[in-house]
Order: structure tokens, then C-alpha cells, then sequence
């Protein structure tokens, strides 16, 4: 479940120049009707592992680019639901040479296009359940041409009921970073060594750990909280100067790892 953060509104320029990363949320306060109910086309089915006996499913990662048609049994992609260690490792295997360089995956990992119901007005970005970020046409051409990095849309399915709907497509976020080990509980106890789930809540008080953000990504979600999304302060000001709305920028602190 994505955890929610105090929301800080885009008008932060000055800040943005002494921090270099920020929590991206949707900014309800900007007075757009814009929902949606959709979800990805396939997704891996979630788990019940035998070693830490916990039945459980992220299913924040998600890879819009990733076309399963080539995959035979695209039916066990298809319904929701729990499956053993096993099968899940097995179908893992069968779509791994089809992901973008850094992606991993998780139980509930979606692919493919967005599908579903979309409704009312919304901004040129807007974030879905905190978890995915959808951009229109015009703001996407605009970011790329300001030279960030990491910025891929993909098309989504979603059908609109309404007169002059937007084209709304969805940007891939890649898992890259970690949060710092003094913002976790003392001594906590490591992710699971056969299923990898972490043992221990989104801290509280955000901290990322420098030696791990990616210097050619201006926009990412973590790798082991794939339910926040970062970006860096070059998207902000970006979006800032281009008058791109829809979301709110929380700072985070950075720091680095102690030898």
C-alpha cells in the first residue's frame, strides 16, 4: 500500500536548487476531476513463500513497454491471484529476456498497456494510487525536449466517455535506489533470502542512500520501496518552468553510506 506524504506545493524554485531529489504525489489541490480504474494488461500472480510464510503481492513495479504476446501461456498472466514460490520462479523465467535493462520484478508486477476506465479533466501529469504517472501527449514531447533522462511514455488502453479526452500515456519508472540505513529501525531484520520481501514498513522520515541513485535517471522509482517515485531537482524545475501541474514535490533527504 503506498504510504502518503505532506504535500508540498510545485512553487518551491529555490529549494529545488539545494535539493536533488523529490517524493513525487499527485497534487489534489489543483482542482481537476481526473480518475481512472484501470489496470496493466498481464501481471505475475502473487505469492505464498514457504520460507518466511507470507502470502503477499507489491505489484508496483510495472513495465507499460513490455509486449507478453510472444510468451505462449499468456493466460497465467492474466487473472489475479496467489501461486506457489514454484510456478511463480516459473514464470518469472519466461519473461525475464523481455524486460528494459534494469527492471525487476516482484509478485503483482504489471505489463503492458494501461486498460481500463478513465473520466473527467486532468492535468498535463497525474499519479494513480501514488503508483503509476501518466502524462499527456504535450507535456511528454515537452520534457523530453528539455534533455531529461529516464522519461519513456507509453500508450495506454483506457477509454474515455467524454468529448475531446486527452491522450494520456503512461511513463515507465525504473527501480533504481534505496533508502539510507539510518532512517530504518535498529538492527532490522533483512528482506526474506527466498522470496525478497522486505520485513519492515516505508520508514516514516525518508532518507535516500547517495551511493545508490542513479546519476542517468531524472525520474525513478526505488528499488526496494517501489511504490515512491523520485525525481530529481531538474524534472522540478522542468516542470516548473515549462508550467507543467499535477503534482506536488515533497523534498527528501539525501545522504551518503558510512564506510
Amino acid at each position: 500500500m503506498a504510504r502518503s506524504f505532506p504535500s508540498i506545493a510545485t512553487d518551491q524554485g529555490t529549494k529545488s536548487k539545494h535539493m536533488d531529489y523529490f517524493i513525487i504525489q499527485e497534487d489534489r489541490s489543483a482542482g481537476y476531476t481526473g480518475s481512472v480504474d484501470a489496470s496493466h494488461k498481464w501481471g505475475l500472480p502473487g505469492v505464498h513463500c514457504p520460507s518466511c510464510q507470507d502470502a503477499w503481492s507489491g505489484g508496483a513495479n510495472a513495465y507499460p513497454s513490455v509486449d507478453l504476446t510472444p510468451v505462449a501461456a499468456l493466460a497465467d498472466f492474466e487473472p489475479p491471484r496467489a501461486e506457489s514460490l514454484e510456478e511463480y520462479e516459473r514464470l518469472c523465467a519466461l519473461i525475464r529476456p523481455l524486460l528494459p535493462p534494469g527492471a525487476q520484478l516482484e509478485p503483482g508486477a504489471g505489463f503492458g498497456p494501461l486498460e481500463g476506465k478513465a473520466q473527467g479533466s486532468f492535468g498535463q501529469l497525474f499519479m494513480y494510487f501514488d503508483e503509476v504517472l501518466l502524462i499527456q501527449r504535450e507535456a511528454l514531447n515537452k520534457l523530453q525536449a528539455e534533455g531529461l533522462q529516464g522519461i519513456k511514455g507509453c500508450p495506454t488502453a483506457l477509454r474515455f466517455r467524454q468529448r475531446n479526452s486527452p491522450e494520456l500515456l503512461e511513463l515507465e519508472l525504473l527501480p533504481v535506489g534505496r533508502v539510507h540505513p539510518k532512517c530504518l529501525p535498529p538492527n532490522p531484520q533483512p528482506p526474506c533470502p527466498r522470496c525478497g520481501r522486505l520485513m519492515h514498513p516505508l520508514p516514516d522520515v525518508l532518507i535516500l542512500d547517495a551511493s545508490t541513485l542513479p546519476a542517468h535517471l531524472d525520474l525513478f522509482r526505488l528499488g526496494d520501496y517501489c511504490n515512491v517515485t523520485i525525481c530529481t531537482g531538474r524534472f522540478v524545475e522542468a516542470c516548473q518552468r515549462l508550467g507543467l501541474d499535477g503534482l506536488v514535490f515533497q523534498p527528501v533527504e539525501v545522504a551518503a553510506t558510512q564506510p
